[in-house]
């Protein structure tokens, strides 16, 4: 089954060229079965970037999934045109009404700000709470999970002295985990960040299981089964050249940045990078996808209760 956004989304056009099974609203009314509705809560200034990513992900499952796009009610981007904003995008203010069988928050780019500093906190707050009885499963990403598990059970964000950057192994730490089924021993994870996470804080927490981890730079991958939630600190998502970009934009101005470490081929920038974590970043989300299909109600007004 595909994956249900309009067919004027540019994501559209691209995951049609990359095989990904793709079905507009007029198609989708025509199937008789219930499409797992998902939202995407993107912070990401370069908007249409994260929806290609994160809707290839989820529109590889053999289920159809009805994927929305939310913004902060009151928050501008600068980054992406109002047009596609006004046409593709609700402002959270709109759907408190609503309910989904899944969310992801994304990450932002305001590592650096204590999370109260956030001009959107107190909304993004409202937004984590109203999760837990208007959403069947939370999937939060980057500076989106490390809002949650702050949020939730208080575990604090710590700046590191120099950016987490690169391509790093992490070691499979509950090989039984559903969200897991498939995954090898060791995968590599895509890093991007000024922050991190204690392993320690989060160990310290009941109802917290670290499913990914890494000694290099710290938990990856926790499940929060009381809040019925995922927290991933780093980016299954990326794309082979998003490091790329990243890196690039912060050469060109000068800004000091490393060479994300084991990314490029002999750690050359001037090669072409490869994407050696495609594979476990389609088992993750087709995995938590399928817990979802599993535990969710068929009828969407019971998902809270």
């Amino acid at each position: 089954m595909p994956i249900k956004i309009p067919s004027t989304l540019p994501a559209f056009d691209v995951l049609t060229r990359e095989g990904v099974m793709v079905v507009d609203e007029e198609l989708a009314a025509s199937q008789d079965i219930r499409p797992l509705r998902i939202a995407l809560l993107n912070l990401m200034p370069k908007k249409i970037q994260t929806e290609n990513q994160f809707a290839r992900l989820i529109g590889a499952t053999p289920l159809q999934i009805e994927l929305s796009l939310w913004r902060m009610t009151d928050h501008r981007t600068r980054n992406t045109a109002a047009e596609h904003m006004k046409s593709f995008y609700r402002p959270v203010s709109k759907i408190w009404d609503q309910k989904f069988d899944g969310l992801i928050i994304t990450g932002a780019p305001i590592e650096h700000m204590p999370f109260e500093d956030v001009t959107y906190w107190d909304e993004l707050r409202r937004v984590m709470d109203w999760t837990q009885t208007n959403v069947h499963s939370t999937f939060g990403v980057c500076w989106g999970g490390m809002a949650m598990i702050h949020h939730f059970h208080g575990v604090d964000k710590h700046i590191l002295s120099d950016k987490a950057f690169g391509c790093f192994r992490h070691a499979n730490r509950a090989p039984a985990s559903p969200y897991l089924r498939g995954f090898s021993d060791e995968c590599v994870v895509p890093v991007s960040r000024w922050t991190e996470m204690k392993q320690a804080e989060v160990d310290a927490q009941p109802g917290l299981t670290t499913l990914l981890s890494s000694d290099e730079v710290g938990p990856c991958l926790v499940e929060d089964a009381s809040h019925r939630a995922l927290y991933v600190f780093n980016h299954f998502e990326y794309d082979r050249e998003t490091l790329k970009q990243e890196y690039d934009r912060d050469a060109a101005v000068g800004v000091p940045i490393n060479v994300p470490c084991n990314y490029y081929p002999q750690d050359n920038p001037a090669l072409p990078p490869v994407n050696r974590w495609r594979s476990h970043a389609h088992l993750l989300y087709g995995n938590w996808i399928n817990e979802m299909y599993q535990s969710t109600p068929f009828d969407l007004n019971a998902i809270g209760h």
